[in-house]
């Protein structure tokens, strides 16, 4: 994945561009997505939005209270363009800016270049060194999935410093083992039984990928800090989709 492949003409004005990162902000593209930390409540609306569906719900298994349950209202939230690109006016509490945490995982939204319409997103375990990822129902099927794990992979390398990346999937998620393996990463041991976090317990592979030159973006404040694996990115139709 190569900046080569990113052009600001075919971006528009404002959005964030790859290799300009800042506290706790990282952007970063591949040759169909355009990946950044999300700006306002829309953008972190958007990537939940497009993990909510029930296929993608079989394999992530989020919370019943941090889904969205309302088909019309992923509909809309997806049909939106990051920070009203697309010229409509945002609704106040969508354009509230969002500031992420400092201990929360790591999450990029993601957006096609073509069209710049939500594609899915991305979540690195920064501290576990763990990554998973999920795309909204119309960008599956496509590649895209490979191509999210890459520039997962780019961040946790080339962005955090970490020489180590590690990702799960439920034993029966064929796209998401498939988005992994064309990603670069390679069959690792870890635990067979997973823990959602609705309650499920699926079986679980692992998978891992290993840099020799770890370096760190502009942004010095996420300095890694190892710890034992706790959880996985298991599970994508959608987390891997």
């Amino acid at each position: 994945m190569g900046w080569s492949l990113f052009r600001r003409s075919r971006i528009a004005p404002g959005l964030p561009v790859p290799g300009r990162c800042g506290p706790r902000r990282h952007a970063l593209a591949t040759e169909r997505l355009l990946l950044f930390t999300p700006r306002t409540r829309l953008d972190v609306a958007a990537a939940i939005a497009a993990s909510a569906d029930a296929q993608a719900q079989g394999w992530l298994g989020t919370k019943a209270d941090e889904v969205l349950p309302d088909p019309a209202v992923r509909r809309a939230l997806l049909a939106w363009r990051p920070a009203g690109e697309d010229g409509r006016r945002i609704p106040r509490e969508l354009a509230e800016p969002f500031t992420p945490g400092p201990d929360d995982p790591l999450l990029l939204v993601c957006v096609r270049r073509s069209d710049l319409g939500y594609a899915g997103a991305l979540e690195l375990q920064h501290l576990a060194g763990e990554m998973g990822g999920w795309l909204a129902p119309g960008c599956r099927g496509q590649g895209l999935g490979a191509e999210l794990f890459r520039a997962g992979l780019e961040l946790a390398h080339t962005h955090l410093g970490l020489a180590t990346v590690r990702a799960g999937a439920e034993t029966g998620n064929t796209a998401s083992r498939r988005a992994l393996a064309r990603a670069g990463l390679i069959p690792d041991q870890g635990p067979r039984r997973h823990t959602l976090p609705d309650g499920r317990v699926v079986d679980a592979v692992w998978h891992r990928h290993d840099t020799a030159t770890p370096a760190h973006c502009g942004d010095r404040q996420e300095s890694p800090r190892r710890r034992p694996v706790t959880r996985s990115g298991s599970g994508s139709g959608h987390r891997t989709s």
